[in-house]
């Protein structure tokens, strides 16, 4: 008997109004149902979702440099300089620096706490399907890098002290990863060789003869998304596949602004849902280890800082 699959959105740069991810949401449903010979009726208790809405952590300190910047002078071009605050911006201001590491952390609390909701609802042991666009690939990458760290973790306490015991928050039932318009590949101009990927976890202890897969998206014409696999040999072996599309408009679907379309392709959309009713039919809703009893730790009112760089490249 499979397990139902929990899946974890993460939206790009800006300011992202939570339902973001519906089109595609009401599009892995249909396909969903169709690919796994599941009633449209019953899809839903199979697939359960959780939009992780990480951009509130970063709003307020860039309406507070907006404000300070445009009160102290004219300034042309508005419409364009509050683009850069709050796209720009957010890739800025998310890279930890060896004195302070406050945005980092509050972003990450966030994924930490949309992935205790889902094992809340999905199940302890749900196999974790994460599709993530632009800077949230990014995100999900440095999050899951850093909680698969055995030694010389980047994780903060404060993120840390966010996730209770379960297999699905520690990534141990990490079944598909799924990057669209993924920038990866120029972050990783950050370390020596590119640095190192994400690993699939070993799911055996999990789900037997479920295998976990990370499948990279990217649009020929979207200048920020870049294959993965020709990284170097860690991201070979990391990375399922880089797969071409086309995505947008007959307007933009030839351009940069094809970015923007993954959500709302129909053609992502089924591919993804092919990936999930292969990890739904390869998991098993029969625990084959016992449970190991969980508990949250006390919460800190705010981010606080592990003050150490890290030590080895979080992707």
């Amino acid at each position: 008997m499979p397990h139902k699959l929990a899946i974890a959105f993460l939206h790009g740069i800006g300011r992202t109004e939570p339902g973001y991810s519906e089109p595609m949401r009401s599009a892995l449903l249909r396909a969903f149902a169709s690919g796994a010979g599941v009633p449209e009726t019953d899809v839903t208790e199979e697939l359960v979702f959780e939009e992780v809405n990480w951009s509130p952590a970063l709003s307020r300190p860039e309406a507070e440099l907006w404000r300070r910047v445009h009160e102290d002078g004219p300034l042309r071009y508005g419409r364009l300089r509050d683009f850069m605050v709050h796209f720009a911006g957010d890739a800025i201001a998310y890279q930890p620096s060896p004195h302070d590491r406050s945005a980092y952390d509050a972003i990450h609390e966030v994924v930490a706490d949309s992935l205790a909701s889902l094992a809340a609802r999905a199940g302890a042991r749900a196999p974790l399907c994460v599709i993530a666009h632009s800077l949230g690939t990014v995100i999900a990458s440095n999050y899951l890098y850093d909680l698969m760290k055995r030694r010389g973790s980047f994780m903060g306490e404060c993120v840390r002290e966010r996730i209770n015991g379960t297999p699905l928050e520690r990534g141990e039932t990490l079944a598909l990863l799924v990057t669209m318009g993924s920038p990866i590949a120029l972050w990783s101009l950050r370390y020596p060789r590119f640095g190192e990927p994400v690993r699939m976890p070993c799911l055996e202890r999990h789900h037997p003869g479920l295998h976990g897969r990370w499948i990279n998206v990217y649009d020929p014409d979207d200048v920020i998304g870049y294959p993965l696999r020709g990284l170097n040999a860690k991201y070979r072996k990391a990375v399922t596949e880089d797969r071409a599309v086309d995505v947008g408009s007959l307007l933009t679907r030839w351009t940069p602004l094809s970015h923007t379309a993954y959500w709302g392709s129909r053609s992502v959309a089924e591919t993804i849902a092919d990936h999930l009713a292969a990890a739904w039919r390869a998991s098993s809703a029969i625990a084959l280890v016992p449970e190991r009893r969980t508990s949250r730790r006390t919460r800190r009112p705010s981010a606080t800082s592990s003050g150490r760089a890290p030590r080895t490249p979080s992707a």
